[in-house]
């Protein structure tokens, strides 16, 4: 139960928590073999012991084996605040199969979430389509990262809103909440109306302006949203957001539909990079590891 899991196991086993051990704790072992060797020190719930500090919580378990000296953390010890921003607009329930998108991003925030709590940074959810859902506070304890678990839970399992995404709204509200530097993880297929590109731009500044790091998953079913590979058949192709329909073969649309996806999408990825803004294209058909090893690699350049 690792990495190979599809969308549909995921939705059948329905215990994010537990799946999201099991592929972290599957990943962090293959860091041992991989280019990031030597990262999942990272990982361990111990820190260096200071010279002249009290040896009360010393590891002498953890010295036997190692011949050095770790102090046990505890929650106060809080070395991260993380905000994980889940899109639940009704785009995101693409592909109805198994409701792709969302299904991926629960599990990829889980995954996050475990991460974190092994670290014993906090955390906080944040669900949102036109407007915020939920927001929990940001804590590192035990039980508040349980309930954080029983909240994607419950995601994955409830019935399509009939709603629109408005990213930007949320994220200027988000920055205005957020009182400390913190990450904030962003999950969304990025569908906004196109005409408030700006708006949405403006609002991912508004996290660099006020300090924040930022990773944003543009979450996507690759195949079909981005390259059209759609079998040349007659279609009725429907506008989750919106309910529009439209019946037609896909080879009438495809260049143009390619272009215009294209267009956007590069200046999404190109405004990310001007404001300093990690840009991650994550495809639903790739697993998760594509998301862990990307918090990886920005989790150590803030130490």
């Amino acid at each position: 139960m690792k990495q190979q899991l599809n969308l549909a196991q995921i939705r059948e086993y329905g215990n994010v928590e537990f799946l999201a051990r099991q592929m972290v704790e599957g990943f962090i072992t293959g860091l041992h073999k991989s280019p990031f060797h030597g990262f999942s020190v990272e990982f361990a719930e111990h820190r260096l012991y200071n010279t002249g500090e009290s040896t009360r919580h010393i590891d002498w378990k953890v010295f036997g084996k190692t011949e050095k000296l770790f102090v046990k953390r505890y929650e106060e010890e809080t070395n991260l605040r993380c905000h994980l921003l889940v899109d639940t607009s009704s785009s995101m329930y693409y592909p109805e199969r198994d409701n792709g998108k969302l299904t991926f991003s629960v599990m990829a925030a889980g995954c996050l979430a475990y991460m974190l709590q092994r670290q014993k940074d906090a955390v906080s959810l944040t669900t949102f389509a036109d407007a915020i859902d939920m927001q929990t506070p940001v804590k590192s304890t035990p039980s508040h990262v349980h309930k954080l678990f029983g909240n994607l839970n419950d995601l994955m399992h409830q019935a399509k809103p009939n709603r629109k995404t408005a990213a930007a709204e949320v994220i200027h509200q988000v920055a205005e909440k957020i009182n400390k530097r913190s990450l904030v993880v962003i999950f969304s297929d990025m569908f906004e109306n196109a005409e408030k590109a700006d708006a949405l731009f403006s609002a991912l500044q508004h996290l660099r302006h006020n300090l924040h790091e930022v990773l944003l998953f543009h979450v996507t079913d690759k195949a079909t949203e981005e390259d059209f590979a759609f079998a040349e058949r007659p279609y009725e192709f429907v506008d989750l957001e919106t309910g529009e329909k439209v019946k037609l073969q896909p080879g009438q649309i495809r260049d143009s539909y390619q272009q215009a996806v294209k267009s956007y999408f590069s200046e999404l990825k190109l405004r990310c990079g001007q404001y300093k803004i990690d840009f991650i294209e994550a495809d639903i058909a790739r697993g998760f590891d594509q998301i862990l090893s990307s918090y990886l690699v920005k989790r150590t350049k803030m130490k």
